[in-house]
Parts: structure tokens; C-alpha cells; sequence
């Protein structure tokens, strides 16, 4: 064990941050690039840039939670977390290098229709990104002590990881998307690759006294994720639609799926949690309840956004439109790089990490309420992305720190894959729900008014969780 490592010196904390800094690069370029490139470069309608962000969630359901599992149980190439980050990176950097060649490989392939490669490639993509982001994210909080340690290692995560994304939005904004990937894929695939074997991750986890030692079932999972079953149930109505081609004129399922989305939602805010127990199982379902519905919000910014712009700018080009998307996200990074290790971390030593996290992310349904009003002037949608990036910079660290710490530690890559549900969940909603109801609505301002309001019920979500411990 390097004996940087042994002291928690701040230089380790970063190159813990820096295989987590890797996926968030790879995600800073999907996010930047992929729909900005299936539109100009491919030809794809908003229904269909919504289709394929739809594969990413679907692997991340799967990628996340059984990696996750796995990974608490295994041991090789010494390491738990390490294998899936070695093998994660790899896949994210040559998914990068096919994002911009889709017709070159379709043609290869001899598939005359782009959707379907197009598909392929961006789910193996956010399937290589996430084998590796929950083990970045897991092995944090293996080689960390609970409370401000936890608190500084994932803070410094997102400084770290929000810096590369700085760098990324700059090169896009600068020399434009293509530059971007393939940056992106070099940085990807050593950052990845290296830092890893410099981490001593412990052989065994530690196990609390009252820990069962019961396998996992598919009947834990559903209850631990109670809160989501709104969203589980509408995404699979919603993908069973695509698959077959059926096509509806209603909204049964819609209103269905919202009210049984409220209705578990209410009943997890008033129920009290137990912080006794090693794994609260109570406050883990408040946390997931609260960051759904941020990120509900946030994806459908990252998704649509492009469509936002096209209408509230018509005489901007399509390659003048990317480098405004690039400098949007280039300010909203900036911000969030500088927030957590700088001012996130010592503000939630003083007043609690939930009281801060729900202030930030409070400022940002107000952000997004102006983006919807005001937004359609540049200088104006720059201002306003550097306010949402306060919130932005918490729901990317501070949620990590608070969830780990209601859950049993030696299961920490099942809660984390359990816990990146309340992600790809409502990132399947926006892609299959939200991008259908966008597309038949005139005024693309609706895109910041659907993200202000599911910000402001994540808020309010966030004011009945409760702090673990009393901050110092």
C-alpha cells in the first residue's frame, strides 16, 4: 500500500477520483457529442436521438446492478472493483472511436439502416461506461472511513472528474465534437487503465454484527427499490410499445404510472427511517426517491437541449449550434469542478451534507425556471448554466456520500447498482415518455419547464431525509 494511501493524503484522493474521472469524460462526450451527431451527421428525428439515448439506461440497469453484485464477491487480478474497471475502460474507448464512423461500421456490416447500429454502439458505450462507474464509485467507499473522509473522497471525485469535464466542453467548444471523441478515447482508455493498480482495495469488507449473510433475490431488490416501481412499470410499457410498433393516441399509462409514482413516493417521505440498523433501509429509499426525480430533470436537459436551441434559435447552423451546446455544458462543468472539494465539502461540515445538497439542487429548479423564460439568448443561457451548475456539482458527489452510509458496507456495489436505478430509471422515462410528449409540442421551451418541475419535487423529496450524524 503506497503510503500516500495510508495517510489519505489529498494527492490520493485524486487518483482514486481519476478511473471515475475516465467514465465521466466518456459521459461528458455522449452527453456533448451524441445527440448534436445523430442529428447533423445521420439524419435521425428527435423520436429517434430519444430511441438510442434509451439504450444507455437499459444497460446501465443491467451493467451497474450486476456488476455491482459480482464485484462484492469476487477477487482477481488483485482486486474487487479493479477487473471491471480494466475491462470498462478498454470497451468505453473504442465505443468513442465508433461513435463518429456509425455509417463506416453499418456499411461493414452490410446494414443498410443507421438506427439500428446507432443503437448498438451507443448501448455498448454506456454498457462499457457502466461495468466501470460503479466499481470507480465503490471502491471510494472501500478505502475510505465513513463520515468527512467518505464526504472528501467523493467531493474530490467530482473536482477531480469535473475538471476532465471542463477540459472536454472546451475542446468541443473550441475545435468542435470530432476533436472531442477522439480526445475523449485516449483519455478514456489511460485513465482507466492506470490508476488502478496504484489503489490497495481490502481483500474483505467489513460486515456488521446484524448483517444477514441471505443471498440477494429479485424480491430484496424490488423492495429496496419500492419508490421506483412508477418508473419500472412505465419504461417496460414503454419499451414493449417500441418493440412491437404498437402506437396509442392516449395517456392511460402515463397517468397510471404518475400516480403510483406519487402515491410511493408520499408513503417513502413519511415514513421514519432507521438509523440504527446497518442498512436503513428507509433513508436508502428516500435517497432514491429524491434523485430520481433530479434526474429526471437533468436528462431531459442533456437530451433535448439541441431541440430547445433549434427552435429558440433558427438562424444558428448546425455547427455553430454544437459549439453552443459544448459551451453550455463547458460553463455548467466549470462550475460544478470548482463546488464540491472547494465549497460543497466545507459547508456540509458546518450545516449537514442533506441541508446543502437540498439548497443546491432547490437553486436549480430556479435555474431551470429562468433557462425556460430566458434562454433563448446566449449570453443569457451561459449566465444561467453557471447557476444550475451548483446544482449539478451536488447531485453528482454529495449523493453518493449520504447514500453509502445508510447501506451495509460490505454490499456496497449492490446498493451503488441499486442506487444508479434512480438514474437510468427516469433516464428511460425522458428518452421513451418525455422525448415523444417534447416532439409533439411546438414551444421546445416546455424542456426547461418539465426539468424546473421535477427539480423542485426532488427538493422538496430531499427535505424529509434525514442526516446520519450531526455535523462537526
Amino acid at each position: 500500500m503506497l503510503s500516500m494511501q495510508q495517510r489519505l493524503a489529498k494527492r490520493f484522493y485524486m487518483l482514486l477520483s481519476l478511473p471515475a474521472t475516465a467514465m465521466g469524460f466518456a459521459l461528458s462526450v455522449q452527453i456533448s457529442a451524441l445527440s448534436w451527431i445523430l442529428t447533423t451527421q445521420y439524419g435521425l428525428d428527435i423520436h429517434e436521438v430519444g430511441l438510442v439515448w434509451a439504450a444507455g439506461p437499459i444497460a446501465g440497469i443491467l451493467g451497474q446492478l450486476i456488476i455491482g453484485i459480482v464485484s462484492d464477491n469476487v477477487w482477481f487480478w488483485n482486486g474487487r472493483r479493479r477487473p471491471f474497471i480494466l475491462i470498462g475502460g478498454v470497451l468505453a474507448g473504442m465505443m468513442l472511436l465508433a461513435l463518429p464512423n456509425i455509417d463506416i461500421v453499418s456499411a461493414q456490416l452490410g446494414i443498410t439502416g443507421l438506427l439500428g447500429v446507432a443503437i448498438a454502439v451507443a448501448l455498448t458505450l454506456d454498457l462499457s461506461i457502466n461495468v466501470s462507474f460503479n466499481p470507480t464509485r465503490a471502491i471510494i467507499a472501500d478505502v475510505t472511513p465513513e463520515g468527512e473522509e467518505r464526504t472528501k473522497g467523493y467531493t474530490w471525485m467530482q473536482t477531480v472528474s469535473g475538471s476532465f469535464g471542463v477540459l472536454a466542453y472546451a475542446i468541443g467548444a473550441v475545435w468542435g465534437n470530432y476533436a472531442l471523441i477522439y480526445t475523449g478515447a485516449v483519455l478514456v482508455f489511460f485513465l482507466s487503465i492506470i490508476p488502478p493498480f496504484f489503489v490497495t482495495e481490502p481483500k474483505t469488507l467489513t460486515i456488521s454484527e446484524n448483517h444477514s449473510h441471505k443471498k440477494i433475490n429479485s424480491k430484496e431488490i424490488l423492495q429496496n427499490i419500492r419508490p421506483l416501481w412508477g418508473f419500472l412499470i412505465y419504461d417496460i410499457y414503454a419499451i414493449g410499445l417500441q418493440i412491437s410498433g404498437m402506437k396509442t393516441d392516449h395517456y392511460w399509462a402515463e397517468i397510471v404510472a404518475g400516480v403510483i409514482t406519487l402515491i410511493l413516493v408520499v408513503q417513502t417521505m413519511s415514513a421514519k427511517e432507521q438509523p440504527h440498523l446497518a442498512t436503513n433501509k428507509t433513508g436508502f429509499a428516500k435517497v432514491l426517491a429524491a434523485h430520481s426525480f433530479s434526474w429526471i430533470g437533468v436528462q431531459t436537459m442533456f437530451v433535448f437541449i439541441f431541440a430547445f436551441l433549434q427552435d429558440k434559435m433558427p438562424a444558428v447552423n448546425d455547427d455553430e449550434l454544437g459549439k453552443i451546446i459544448a459551451t453550455s455544458f463547458l460553463v455548467l462543468s466549470a462550475v460544478a469542478a470548482f463546488f464540491p472539494a472547494l465549497i460543497l465539502e466545507p459547508l456540509a461540515k458546518k450545516v449537514g451534507r442533506i441541508k446543502v445538497h437540498t439548497y443546491c439542487i432547490a437553486s436549480m429548479a430556479f435555474g431551470y425556471g429562468l433557462v425556460a423564460l430566458y434562454g433563448a439568448d446566449k449570453t443569457n443561457l451561459l449566465l444561467l448554466m453557471a447557476l444550475l451548475g451548483i446544482g449539478w456539482s451536488a447531485i453528482i458527489s454529495l449523493p453518493f456520500a449520504i447514500m453509502s452510509e445508510k447501506v451495509e458496507q460490505s454490499r456496497m456495489g449492490l446498493y451503488m447498482g441499486l442506487f444508479n436505478l434512480s438514474v437510468v430509471l427516469p433516464q428511460l422515462l425522458v428518452s421513451l415518455g418525455v422525448g415523444l410528449f417534447i416532439n409533439k409540442v411546438a414551444d421546445k421551451g416546455l424542456v426547461f419547464q418539465v426539468s424546473a418541475i421535477s427539480l423542485a419535487i426532488s427538493a422538496l423529496v430531499w427535505t424529509q431525509v434525514k442526516e446520519n450524524r450531526s455535523p462537526k
